[in-house]
């Protein structure tokens, strides 16, 4: 199956995305338990696009593709914003350490490789692909 949502860079859109992953969830026979761990880190990949894609600028859209089988789903963040590579940027995350301790930053991208079998970042021409996908099996 595939499925597709086009956001826009506004926070207000994580409803969107939310109402989106209930149907997704529904339609791919997941149990709440993933699609609810699924929600969260396409709500994290997401809001750092609406965060930090466009400084300066607003009315930018960005596009969630998504293919599914009987192994896999596939999910595709695909934006035109600055060039950013998130698995590159973040800092390493040590939960081990209270939020306290804790160093700012990081937390999101160790929560959507917790929840996704496989992320991968590139840069395409004028756009950032970031593809995470989950593994059924």
């Amino acid at each position: 199956m595939k499925y597709q949502l086009v956001l826009h860079d506004d926070l207000s859109e994580i409803d969107r995305l939310a109402k989106f992953m209930e149907t997704l969830t529904e339609a791919e026979s997941l149990d709440p338990a993933t699609g609810f761990n699924l929600h969260l880190a396409l709500e994290e990949a997401c809001s750092n696009i609406i965060r930090y894609a466009y400084p300066g600028e607003t009315g930018k859209e960005f596009r969630l593709d998504v293919a599914s089988d009987e192994h896999q789903i596939q999910f595709t963040l695909t934006d035109e914003g600055i060039p950013f590579n998130p698995l590159e940027s973040a800092p390493k995350v040590d939960v081990t350490l209270s939020a306290e301790d804790r160093e700012i930053g990081g937390l999101g991208i160790f929560l959507i490789k917790q929840c996704m079998s496989t992320v991968r970042y590139e840069r395409r021409g004028e756009h950032n692909i970031l593809t995470m996908t989950y593994s059924r099996i």
